[in-house]
């Protein structure tokens, strides 16, 4: 069987559809999971989300000794804060999708400097929650291509 695809999510994203519906939309985070389970196709996919920094970098280092295809990651807040994820980030060896439903840089300052994005493969930002489906692809057809 195929190595899994990770999704992970960071903090607030657990209240998509609800949180401020007017940047992040009316999806919900379980909406969210169904539509990357349906662009993984077969690919077995962990879908995974908490509002704990130790727990996230946890499930990437699960990701590491699987080892899964690929990674596709939300940090939401995290991302302009957080070393420890940059650093387990930086130990897994295969693509690595960051992910933003808002256009991090059209927004307020604070959100423009991603420590993720230093070590991610690819960047998506701005495309709603429709995003995690164009990740998914993304990242699949990044595996497969190194696969050939």
């Amino acid at each position: 069987m195929s190595s899994s695809l990770y999704i992970l999510n960071g903090p607030n994203l657990n209240r998509l559809g609800r949180r401020e519906p007017e940047i992040y939309g009316h999806t919900t985070l379980a909406e969210v999971e169904s539509m990357c389970r349906n662009a993984a196709g077969t690919r077995p996919v962990v879908f995974r989300q908490s509002a704990y920094e130790g727990q996230l970098v946890e499930w990437i280092h699960e990701a590491i000794d699987e080892p899964a295809a690929a990674i596709v990651i939300n940090p939401a807040g995290l991302t302009f804060t957080s070393i420890p994820i940059l650093d387990a980030l930086k130990m897994f060896p295969g693509p690595i999708i960051e992910l933003h439903i808002s256009n991090i840089h059209r927004r307020e300052e604070i959100y423009h400097r991603s420590l993720v994005s230093r070590i991610a493969t690819a960047v998506i930002a701005g495309l709603g929650p429709t995003g995690y489906r164009t990740a998914v692809e993304a990242a699949l057809q990044i595996v497969d291509e190194s696969n050939q």
